[in-house]
C-alpha cells in the first residue's frame, strides 16, 4: 500500500518573529485560512486516506498539529524527542511503516511547501509510487523558474521513459546551492531540476540504504524498531535519539545511493522558507506593496507588511519587510531579509530565549 509521510519538524527561523519554538511555521496560517500543515494534508485527498497519512514532528509540536487535523489517527503522529534532520526523521517513519506494512511504499513530503497545481501533484505522486515499486529511489524535481541560488539542483542523466506521461530520468548527480553563474548554466542547459526535498521509495529499499550508508543511524533505528508497541518505547527512543547525529537525507543517503531517479514536474511549487518566498504567493497592489492584516499607508512602495491584530501604518518608506507579532516586531530591508536567522541566533547566544 502507498503511504504519505509529512515531515513537520522544521523550526522556521527565517520566518521569525511569527514562527517560534512553541508555534513553528507549519502550524501558522500564512496563505489563506488554513495552516501550512493543513494545506499539506488537504492536497493529498483523495489519493491518500487519513489512515495512510503519517506525520513526523517534534514532541512539543505533536499535540498542536494533531488538533489542527483531528481526522488523522493519533498513532500516525510520530514524535521525535528532538529534531535531528531529515534522515533520522525519515528513518523513524520507515520503521513505523514497516511494522504496519512490510511492503509499504512511502512518499516523503514536507509541511512547508505551497503547491497550487494540486491535481498535477497527486498525479505525479501516483506515478512516482508506481516507479518506486520497482526498487527505484524516486525524487521529485521542480522545473527551474529562474537561476536561483537558494535551491539544490539535480542533474538528469539517462532518460528511462515515460510513465503516465511523466518523463523519468536517472540522477547523474546532486549539486548543493550553487553560485549564480553555475545556476545560470544549469538552467540554460535544460538538464537540471531544483531539488524539492520530496521523495518516494519502498520502505525496505530506504532502510537498505540506511544500513549501507548510515550504519550508526541504522543501528539506533533497529533499537527503536524492536521497542515498537512496548511500554518502554519512549525511553528507548530517547536513549537512541541522544546518540543520533544530525543529518539530511541528501547528504546521508541520496548523493551516494544506487538506482536514484528523478521525475521533473511543474506543479506550482514554492518552498515557503522566508518572507521573500511567502511574498511571492501574495498579490501586490499597484505600488508593489503587500499588506496582510490592518494597515494604512502614505507614500509606501515595494513593502511587505505581515501584521496581526494591531494597525500597522507606514509613511514614506520603500523596500521594507515589517512583521508584527504579539511580543516582537521585525523591521528589515528587503535586500537583507536572509539575515533574519541571524537575529534568532543572537537571541539564543544572549540567553533571550523568551523571544524564540
Amino acid at each position: 500500500m502507498y503511504y504519505a509521510v509529512i515531515l513537520a519538524g522544521g523550526s522556521g527561523t527565517r520566518l521569525w518573529p511569527l514562527s517560534r519554538r512553541s508555534r513553528s511555521k507549519q502550524s501558522l496560517k500564512l496563505v489563506g485560512e488554513r495552516t501550512m500543515f493543513q494545506h499539506a494534508v488537504d492536497r493529498l485527498a483523495p489519493l491518500f486516506q487519513p489512515e495512510q497519512i503519517y506525520v513526523v514532528t517534534r514532541e512539543d509540536q505533536s499535540a498542536l498539529l494533531s488538533s489542527q487535523m483531528p481526522e488523522l489517527p493519533s498513532a500516525n503522529i510520530i514524535s521525535e524527542p528532538v529534531g535531528r534532520g531529515t534522515a533520522p526523521a525519515i528513518g523513524l517513519a520507515a520503521i513505523h511503516l514497516r511494522k504496519r506494512d512490510p511492503e509499504a511504499t512511502m512518499a516523503v513530503l514536507t509541511a512547508d511547501h505551497y503547491i497550487t497545481g494540486t491535481k498535477q501533484f497527486r498525479r505525479v505522486l501516483e506515478t512516482a509510487c508506481s516507479v518506486a515499486k520497482d526498487g527505484h529511489l524516486v525524487t521529485l524535481g521542480i522545473k527551474p523558474a529562474s537561476p536561483s541560488t537558494g535551491f539544490g539542483y539535480i542533474q538528469q542523466g539517462e532518460r528511462l521513459g515515460l510513465v503516465n506521461d511523466f518523463p523519468v530520468f536517472r540522477v547523474e548527480r546532486f549539486t548543493e546551492k550553487p553560485a549564480l553563474d553555475a545556476a545560470r548554466q544549469m538552467v540554460t542547459s535544460g538538464g537540471y531540476s531544483w531539488n524539492s526535498g520530496m521523495f518516494v521509495w519502498r520502505v525496505d529499499r530506504i532502510l537498505e540504504e540506511f544500513q549501507k550508508q548510515m550504519p550508526d543511524l541504522y543501528t539506533r533505528l533497529m533499537e527503536v524498531e524492536a521497542a515498537l508497541g512496548r511500554v518502554d518505547y519512549r525511553a528507548v527512543l530517547l536513549r537512541a535519539w541522544n546518540r543520533v547525529a544530525e543529518w539530511t537525507i541528501d547528504y546521508g543517503v541520496m548523493e551516494r545511493a544506487a538506482d536514484v531517479v528523478v521525475v521533473p514536474v511543474d506543479i506550482g511549487w514554492t518552498d515557503v522558507g522566508n518572507w521573500a518566498s511567502l511574498a511571492e504567493l501574495l498579490s501586490p497592489d499597484q505600488d508593489g506593496n503587500i499588506f496582510v492584516g490592518p494597515h494604512h499607508e502614505i507614500d509606501t512602495h515595494n513593502t511587505f507588511v505581515f501584521g496581526g491584530k494591531r494597525l500597522v501604518a507606514t509613511i514614506g518608506i520603500q523596500d521594507i519587510v515589517i512583521v508584527d507579532s504579539e511580543d516582537a516586531l521585525l523591521v528589515c530591508a528587503k535586500k537583507r531579509e536572509q539575515e533574519v536567522r541571524e537575529i534568532t541566533e543572537r537571541l539564543k547566544r544572549s540567553g533571550n530565549i523568551q523571544w524564540l
